[in-house]
């Protein structure tokens, strides 16, 4: 059993900061991607961020450049730092992992980031 729980969400003004954070526990032997996706009220799921185990990092279009990923691999834990927020950002946020040689994906329960003044 694998557990995500994602924390850091919240109200932030436009042009703030967030930083999101997201441990994962259970039957971890190797975590091969960890990432965000969000979706926004009446649109679909989108990629926000994925980082691989050796690094390797993938952004979403809209957020290249403001937000940043990073990832403990001793934790089993990702961080999304979000910079320059702006309404269109306001979304659930959801962390999520894939382990090697496990087909699934765990996905964390999501937090809310709103941006709004």
């Amino acid at each position: 059993q694998v557990q995500l729980v994602e924390s850091g969400g919240g109200l932030v003004q436009p042009g703030g900061s967030l930083r999101l954070s997201c441990a994962a526990s259970g039957s971890i032997f190797s975590a091969f991607v960890m990432g965000w996706d969000r979706q926004a009220p009446g649109r679909e799921r989108e990629l926000v961020a994925r980082i691989g185990s050796g690094g390797t990092t993938t952004y979403g279009d809209s957020v290249k450049g403001r937000f940043t990923i990073s990832r403990d691999n001793a934790k089993n834990a990702v961080s999304l730092q979000m910079n320059s927020l702006s309404a269109e950002d306001t979304a659930v946020y959801y962390c999520y992992l894939r382990l090697f040689g496990d087909p699934a994906t765990y996905w964390g329960q999501g937090t809310q980031v709103t941006v709004s003044s």
